[in-house]
């Protein structure tokens, strides 16, 4: 599968204070056939805005992708992460996960 990556500000750099609260999120073309090229596209909208379905200028068929940042756990002391417990996927406690 092909993959192109597409900037797509949906005003110009002069309105970018006028976004100052809006996200920024990176949808995909849909392929209409398997093996078919994915452009995927920065498109700026309010989080209150539900996914687009079509893109705004080419009415091509699009879907949002789900991304996640980087997350970086520490003890309360400032020290390092705590390791998970040999033999399993818990750390016993120490990380939050219970």
């Amino acid at each position: 599968m092909g993959w192109a990556s597409v900037s797509f500000p949906l005003a110009t750099p002069a309105d970018a204070a006028n976004f100052s609260g809006m996200a920024v999120y990176v949808y995909e073309t849909i392929p209409d056939r398997e093996g078919g090229t994915v452009r995927t596209y920065e498109i700026r909208q309010s989080m209150k805005d539900t996914a687009l379905t079509t893109h705004p200028e080419t009415g091509e068929p699009i879907r949002r992708v789900i991304t996640g940042g980087l997350g970086i756990m520490t003890s309360s002391k400032g020290g390092p992460a705590p390791r998970p417990a040999s033999g399993g996927a818990c750390c016993g406690g120490g990380c939050g996960c219970h």
